[in-house]
């Protein structure tokens, strides 16, 4: 398999997608903690995480205000705000979250199952 086969859309500029995902971590008499971080596509660079002892929409919105604050988005004027690409976890199909992103002016892009990349663009221009 070809990476262009699999990458036919690749991302050309910081802040144009952001990945999110959870990461769990067990500690040992303290028990299960989340971490849920936004990778900036392009440069595969963390722009925010937080630790959490849950996996909620609001931990979604909450590490999202971290990413918007240290990569200038929530001050600066873009023409186009980063898309968010998850997975279809509970917290990323929730409603709260979706009414957040539209308050935000950001598209949400769920990958496919075992398909951790979006497809290929819509008529629309949205990633579905």
């Amino acid at each position: 398999m070809r990476a262009a086969d699999v990458f036919r859309d690749k991302t050309t500029r910081p802040n144009e997608l952001w990945q999110t995902d959870f990461t769990y971590l067990k500690v040992i008499g303290w028990g299960w903690f989340y971490l849920p971080t936004i990778l900036d596509d392009c440069s595969r660079y963390i722009i925010a995480w937080k630790l959490c002892t849950t996996m909620k929409a609001e931990d979604v919105t909450d590490t999202l205000e971290l990413a918007l604050q240290a990569s200038g988005c929530d001050r600066a004027t873009v023409v186009h705000k980063p898309r968010l690409l998850s997975d279809n976890g509970s917290s990323y199909v929730a409603a709260d979250l979706a009414e957040y992103l539209q308050g935000k002016e950001m598209d949400h892009v769920r990958g496919a199952p075992h398909h951790p990349r979006p497809r290929a663009r819509s008529s629309a221009g949205i990633r579905r």
